[in-house]
């Protein structure tokens, strides 16, 4: 049972592998044999068309629950399809137990149209804080991982978020304006402005690993469920950027955020960009 964050420090430097080998394997068994290869019935819509689950969600969750629960005894899962079934299990990232926060397939709407776009998405977080995070894109063979205070790192390569270049449009990929409140389409309508080049988001866990990266210099998203942003929040924050929302407050996974929130290769891109969002409320 975790007691203390040197007990977190302890779980992550012995089972840190065997969580990145059962992400992996979730992908090689239960994602990858189904992409492009999906058959009508095992596609299925929640709350809409643009809301979608297959069955290497359902099968992929199912097994990252199983491992992840052993690997760590005391821990609870709260992932998509689990929450999509039983909302009242969301609740647990309120709790006092380490919660792992999974999404099998970030991206499914590219998964079932057979674009690489897609990844899987694991995050260790306990009493609101995250520890350590897993982003998984088997299609494009590569898994970023992060651990708080020591780094994010691409295939074992450290990364570093750095400064956008000056004198370029900041590139940033927001949430579609016409699934948000009034208000919410008001602030990220504020991006479209001179010096910034927004554009539509793909997979949030591969938006914020090009932030990471430097390929990208921001996210604004307008919706704060913990699945999509855990562990690309963390892989941000350990490669030097900073996340921050409309408040100008440290994204919280337990939710309450003031939106949109941004995410940004560094702290003073993150401003920039909300102070946008602000002017347009």
């Amino acid at each position: 049972m975790i007691e203390d964050t040197e007990t977190i420090d302890e779980f992550l430097a012995r089972h840190a592998s065997d969580v990145e080998e059962a992400v992996r394997k979730a992908a090689a068994q239960e994602i990858m044999p189904r992409w492009r290869q999906l058959a009508a019935h095992e596609v299925d819509q929640k709350a809409g068309p643009h809301d979608l689950v297959t069955d290497a969600d359902r099968k992929a969750e199912l097994y990252l629950t199983d491992v992840l629960g052993r690997l760590l005894p005391g821990s609870v899962v709260v992932g998509e399809e689990a929450v999509h079934a039983d909302p009242a299990s969301y609740d647990a990232l309120q709790g006092d137990a380490p919660v792992w926060i999974v999404d099998p397939v970030d991206g499914t709407r590219q998964f079932v149209h057979g674009d690489p776009g897609f990844c899987t998405l694991v995050a260790l977080a306990w009493r609101g804080v995250l520890y350590a995070s897993w982003t998984h894109a088997p299609a494009r063979d590569q898994l970023a991982t992060a651990i708080r205070g020591k780094g994010a790192f691409l295939d074992g390569e450290r990364l570093l978020s750095g400064a956008p270049q000056p004198g370029r449009d900041l590139q940033v990929a927001t949430s579609h304006p016409d699934y948000t409140t009034d208000e919410e389409k008001r602030a990220l309508l504020a991006l479209w402005t001179d010096g910034v080049a927004p554009r539509a988001c793909g997979s949030a866990g591969l938006e914020y690993l090009a932030v990471a990266r430097g390929e990208s210099d921001a996210v604004a998203f307008s919706w704060e469920l913990a699945w999509d942003h855990a562990a690309g929040l963390l892989l941000v924050e350990e490669a030097g950027g900073a996340h921050l929302t409309r408040a100008g407050e440290p994204f919280r996974i337990t939710g309450g955020n003031a939106l949109p929130f941004t995410a940004a290769r560094d702290e003073a891109t993150a401003r920039r960009v909300v102070e946008l969002l602000r002017a347009g409320v």
